[in-house]
């Protein structure tokens, strides 16, 4: 399934990610952001389980900020899993 989640607080203004029925992460990409960090993240979880992410990448910050690319994922990830 296809999930688009609008981000707060970061340079990346969307996420979109495809998930399939077990949860496992088959896509991720953003739109904005720092081209080269928002690919790294997504090679990185692709093929792991939404819940294992979320658990790597809750509460990551970025600079003065209280949030990140990869703690919006987190949400994103949480929304689109219903949690």
């Amino acid at each position: 399934m296809e999930f688009r989640y609008r981000t707060k607080g970061t340079c990346s203004t969307e996420i979109i990610l495809e998930l399939d029925e077990d949860n496992i992460i088959r896509s991720v990409s953003f739109r904005n952001g720092c081209n080269g960090n928002t690919k790294g993240i997504s090679a990185l979880v692709v093929g792991r389980k939404a819940e294992e992410v979320i658990d790597a990448l809750s509460g990551i910050t970025c600079g003065f900020r209280k949030t990140s690319c990869p703690d919006q994922l987190s949400k994103a990830l949480q929304a689109a899993i219903g949690g």
